[in-house]
C-alpha cells in the first residue's frame, strides 16, 4: 500500500473512532423505560378494585379510612423531606401505596384519627427514618398496622359486616370463629354449606378487613403485576401453597381431628393472606433481591403465618410474618448471594 493511501486508511479509522466513543461506567448498561412512578402507580392500579370493593362492602367509614390514610401518608412524606431539605417525592406514588394498604388492612371500623396515626408510623419510623424510598428494612404499611394493634388492640378487632339492611353489625372474621369456635361454628356463619362459603369468601361477602376480603379481585390485581413484569410469580404461589399444605396437613390437630383434615381452600382465602402474599412479600425494597431468596422469604412468610394461626393467640398471621421475615432479608441476601461472574472462589475459603 502507497503512503498515501495507508494514511487515508488510518484517517477513515480515527474519524470512525470518534464517531463511535466507548464509554466505560458502573452497571446498570441495560435500560429500560420502567420507572419507579410508573411500577408505583400500576400497583395502585392493582389495589384499586379491592379497595372499592371494601368500600361498597362496608360503608362510607371504609372509604373515609381511606382516603385519611392515603392523604395523611403523602402529607407525611412531602413535611419530612421538606423538614430535612431532600427532594420531595410524593409524585412517586410510593406514599400512595403505603397510605392506601394500610387502610385496606385494617378494620373498617376503625376511627380516623388511628388511620393518621398508623400513616405516621408507617412513613415517618419506617420509611424515611430508614433514608426513604429502597432504604426501609420493613413494610411501611405493616409496621403502621402493628404499631395500631399493639396500641389499640380492640379497635384493630372489631369487625363489621352487612346484614342484609343498611346498617351493619359487630361480628367475628371467619378466622377467630374458626379459632374460638371450631369448625362446626365457622359453616354455621354460612349456613352450613361449605360452598356458600367457600364462595362468599371468594367473593368478598365476609368479615375482615377493609380490602382483604375480596379474593377474586385481589388475586386479578396479583396477576395484572405478574403480567407487567413487577411480581415473580413464585413468590405469592409460595406463600399460599405453603399455608394451604400445611393447614391441609396440621390444621386439623387443634380441633381434635387429626392429621391431613385441615380445610387448605379456606385458609388460603381467609384472612390477610391473598393481599400479604401478593403485595407485601413481593416488595421489591423490603424482599430478597435474588429469585431463590424470594422464595426462601416466601416459604418463611407461609410458615410463620400457620405457626401463628395455629398456637398464637391472635386468629392471624400474615402482618408479623412478613415483618419477621423483612427482618431476615439481608441474612438471606448474603446466604444466596450469586458469584460474580468469571470469579472463582480461592482454595480454602468458606
Amino acid at each position: 500500500m502507497s503512503p498515501v493511501a495507508e494514511g487515508q486508511t488510518k484517517g477513515k479509522d480515527a474519524k470512525d473512532m470518534q464517531e463511535y466513543k466507548f464509554t466505560v461506567s458502573s452497571s446498570p448498561h441495560v435500560r429500560c423505560n420502567e420507572t419507579i412512578p410508573k411500577i408505583m402507580w400500576n400497583v395502585v392500579a392493582a389495589l384499586v378494585p379491592a379497595a372499592a370493593f371494601g368500600v361498597f362492602y362496608f360503608g362510607m367509614n371504609a372509604l373515609v379510612n381511606i382516603i385519611v390514610a392515603v392523604v395523611s401518608a403523602v402529607i407525611f412524606e412531602y413535611l419530612w423531606e421538606k423538614m430535612m431539605h431532600k427532594k420531595v417525592t410524593i409524585q412517586d406514588g410510593s406514599a400512595v401505596i403505603t397510605g392506601l394498604l394500610l387502610a385496606m388492612c385494617c378494620p373498617p371500623t376503625l376511627p380516623w384519627w388511628m388511620s393518621i396515626i398508623g400513616s405516621f408510623l408507617a412513613i415517618v419510623v419506617c420509611k424515611q427514618s430508614m433514608g426513604g424510598l429502597g432504604y426501609n428494612l420493613f413494610n411501611p404499611a405493616h409496621v403502621g398496622r402493628a404499631g395500631l394493634m399493639v396500641s389499640w388492640p380492640v379497635a384493630m378487632t372489631t369487625w363489621t359486616s352487612l346484614n342484609g339492611t343498611v346498617d351493619a353489625v359487630a361480628s367475628a372474621t371467619p378466622l377467630n370463629v374458626l379459632k374460638h369456635g371450631g369448625h362446626d361454628a365457622l359453616l354455621a356463619m354460612f349456613g352450613n354449606d361449605p360452598m356458600t362459603m367457600y364462595q362468599q369468601m371468594f367473593i368478598g361477602f365476609r368479615n375482615g378487613s377493609m380490602g382483604e376480603t375480596s379474593t377474586v379481585l385481589l388475586v386479578l390485581g396479583g396477576l395484572y403485576l405478574i403480567y407487567k413484569g413487577y411480581v415473580n410469580w413464585q413468590v405469592p404461589v409460595t406463600m399460599i401453597a405453603t399455608v394451604g399444605i400445611l393447614m391441609w396437613i396440621v390444621g386439623g390437630i387443634p380441633l381434635g381431628t387429626g392429621l391431613f383434615s385441615g380445610d387448605p381452600l379456606f385458609h388460603m382465602m381467609a384472612g390477610g393472606l391473598i393481599i400479604g402474599a401478593f403485595f407485601m412479600a413481593t416488595d421489591m425494597v423490603t424482599a430478597p433481591i435474588t429469585l431463590k431468596g424470594q422464595i426462601i422469604f416466601a416459604l418463611g412468610c407461609g410458615l410463620i403465618t400457620v405457626l401463628i394461626r395455629l398456637v398464637g393467640g391472635y386468629p392471624e398471621g400474615v402482618c408479623y410474618s412478613i415483618l419477621l421475615m423483612n427482618a431476615l432479608t439481608p441474612l438471606i441476601d448474603r446466604l444466596v448471594k450469586p458469584r460474580v461472574f468469571g470469579a472463582v472462589k480461592a482454595k480454602g475459603a468458606k
